[in-house]
């Protein structure tokens, strides 16, 4: 992965002047992966096994449960995940994370409304899954999991920088 392609959720996109399905979903993404580069930048090595407690994910493991999360949905939309089974580094997790989130951000950004109805999965008991329920699920809970990072990170002694405005999308 370029460092360009590294860096682009340092800062949320210019907004598109046009409302649709695809662009508010992209957006989505957008917040998703500025505050996931923001919440992974600068971990340390030690902040990676930090835990507040016994039973709740460490940092690193949270990471490798949204990469987890990230893969899932590319598959949702219509995108090959590119697995690697050789991702032990949390540095690589976060790369590919950052990669799939810019693949799926991509990909929203110009579906048109009629291709969410494309969006929609198989349960494994036969039931269909709409695109809403991936917006309220793996969607959300990547965000809440890079809250949970900012907060242990803040725990273990090296908060996210001050200097980003997550209202702006920018660095102050």
């Amino acid at each position: 992965m370029s460092e360009k392609e590294l860096n682009f959720f340092k800062e949320i996109p210019e907004y598109e002047g046009q409302y649709n399905s695809g662009k508010i979903s992209a957006r989505m993404i957008d917040g998703l992966g500025f505050r996931f580069y923001w919440a992974t930048e600068g971990l340390s090595v030690n902040d990676m096994s930090y835990r507040p407690s016994e039973d709740i994910r460490s940092i690193g493991e949270t990471i490798q449960h949204i990469y987890e999360m990230s893969n899932s949905l590319l598959n949702v939309v219509n995108l090959k995940a590119q697995l690697d089974s050789d991702l032990t580094s949390t540095d690589k997790q976060r790369a590919e994370t950052l990669k799939n989130l810019k693949l799926i951000r991509d990909k929203l950004f110009s579906s048109s409304d009629e291709d969410f109805e494309g969006y929609n999965r198989m349960s494994k008991n036969g039931e269909s899954i709409p695109f809403w329920k991936y917006i309220n699920g793996p969607i959300e809970d990547c965000i809440w999991h890079c809250g949970q990072i900012a907060s242990f990170r803040r725990l273990a002694g090296n908060p996210i920088t001050q200097k980003v405005s997550f209202f702006n999308g920018k660095m102050r």
